[in-house]
């Protein structure tokens, strides 16, 4: 007879993102215990982002000291950290840093990018990303060994390898969620030889990999005493950000996603197979045991409001968007590089289909246009045969917007879930209670607190995909919507 596993104590969440380095320490049941989080700075220079890894140790250091002051260290079980995904550096044998941090959207390696994908062709397109970007980690590391010379016993280090270094007080495996940028083979789990050989990376250079959910050691004393993390509390192998926040929405059973509005749109889902989309727009990454988390970023979202609306009353315009709800429909693209999903196109240009005489019709036509987007995405899933018809979670600062919310539901014509807090440290938490012998998506069940529900009217679907088929037209006729996604967006779109 086996023992059944329990949730009982508290698990902690660590989560660095580009601005600031959080831990939350949340029990069993999904409660929030404790949270608190210190500032981080970074240096912009062009295309250059760079961060002092030091600082990454410091700030969460001392999160963790706020946020556990009071807590029983004795019911602190276990920790898992999430971390900006392609941001890297190197650093001696001893984990003392050798370079900056070069961040997950550093695009100083376009040179090294071209070598990489011309290497690892085969290997990208078996894997399902096609070609990898200037800022994803394996051409940065190819920048930063053309440009820095490399001492012997030099380690590459994910951005989350430096802490779990730290707290383990010696070097322990990278996890595979992070390793996915730097080439990590993730069906064949290894190291892609041949590849690494050819792009000179040298193969000590290179951490051991584990699959997240892996307990890769526990917290040693001067960790302990540096953070009040007891020591002997287990580290559990974590993910990057957005794979973080996907657990922390509850976003785990087959068909499960997670649309996460923030500047931009992220989707973020769960599938039983490597997702491949032959045009490099969707990749995915490994989860715990045999899942598969697919997703995609887009260069459009809630960022247009501040660059449109900028010192505006957001509610006041909302509340009188809702009263019209007119026709006019914008695509609400934010980056000045072209859009990466639901389509690659480097030309893409905002643009309105409609009248606009006010700025609250204006304000309408851009919350419409992203819900349109938001459903071409899932078309364009949809049309690579990922599952997409699981339950469905809004989070990000866009799901403050409850009329948002709903209008994104209509356009959608499928229920949706509000969690009640979705965030990266919380999912780190659920992942960290997996150490305890439970599986994920019954730590999440138990730790997620899933909030309201939306249930969209038919008619209102029904009203809105007459401007969903206008927008597919118009993204079509500019040639940045290839015809056969924008016929199976149709096809679904039929009664």
């Amino acid at each position: 007879m086996t023992d059944t596993p329990t949730l009982d104590g508290v698990w902690l969440g660590l989560d660095l993102g580009t601005q600031s380095a959080r831990c939350v320490a949340v029990d069993g049941t999904g409660q929030v215990l404790a949270t608190a989080a210190r500032p981080l700075t970074g240096h912009r220079a062009g295309r250059r982002h760079e961060q002092d890894p030091e600082e990454w140790w410091t700030a969460l250091s001392a999160a963790c000291r706020e946020a556990l002051d009071g807590i029983d260290p004795t019911r602190i079980r276990g920790l898992a950290l999430d971390g900006t995904s392609g941001t890297i550096l190197l650093a001696d044998a001893h984990g003392t840093p050798l370079t900056p941090g070069l961040m997950y959207d550093d695009g100083r390696a376009d040179i090294q990018a071209a070598a990489v994908n011309e290497a690892g062709a085969e290997v990208w397109q078996e894997l399902g990303y096609r070609s990898m970007q200037p800022s994803w980690a394996l051409p940065k590391l190819r920048w930063l060994l053309d440009h820095a010379p490399v001492t012997e016993g030099a380690r590459l280090l994910h951005q989350v390898d430096l802490i779990t270094w730290r707290l383990a007080g010696h070097q322990v495996a990278a996890d595979a969620s992070h390793a996915l940028k730097t080439g990590y083979h993730l069906t064949e789990e290894r190291w892609p030889g041949r590849v690494m050989a050819e792009l000179g990376v040298p193969e000590s250079l290179l951490p051991d990999v584990a699959r997240p959910g892996t307990v890769l050691g526990t917290v040693c004393p001067d960790a302990a005493d540096a953070t009040g993390i007891p020591a002997g509390t287990a580290i559990v192998a974590g993910m990057t950000d957005g794979c973080a926040a996907q657990i922390g929405a509850g976003a785990l059973a087959p068909g499960a996603w997670n649309s996460v509005l923030g500047t931009t749109l992220v989707l973020k889902g769960s599938s039983p197979h490597l997702v491949r989309d032959p045009a490099g727009v969707v990749y995915c990454h490994r989860g715990p045991g045999d899942s598969w988390l697919p997703g995609g970023a887009s260069s459009s979202g809630a960022g247009v409001l501040s660059q449109y609306f900028h010192g505006e009353n957001l509610d006041v315009l909302t509340e009188q968007a809702a009263a019209l709800a007119p026709d006019a429909v914008a695509y609400p693209l934010v980056s000045t590089g072209g859009e990466r999903f639901p389509f690659r196109a480097p030309d893409a240009e905002p643009f309105v289909l409609g009248e606009v005489p006010t700025r609250a019709a204006e304000f309408h036509a851009h919350l419409l246009g992203v819900a349109c987007l938001e459903r071409l995405c899932f078309d364009y899933l949809d049309h690579l045969g990922a599952p997409v018809d699981g339950p469905l979670t809004f989070t990000g600062g866009g799901a403050r917007n409850r009329y948002w919310c709903r209008l994104r539901a209509e356009v959608l014509g499928r229920s949706v879930r509000l969690p009640e807090q979705a965030e990266g440290a919380l999912g780190m938490a659920v992942l960290a209670a997996t150490s305890s012998g439970a599986g994920l998506e019954e730590a999440a069940a138990a730790m997620v607190r899933t909030g309201d529900e939306i249930v969209p009217d038919p008619a209102r679907t029904a009203r809105w995909l007459p401007v969903y088929l206008r927008f597919l037209d118009a993204l079509t006729r500019r040639g940045w919507l290839d015809h056969a996604v924008a016929a199976h967006a149709r096809r679904r779109a039929a009664p």
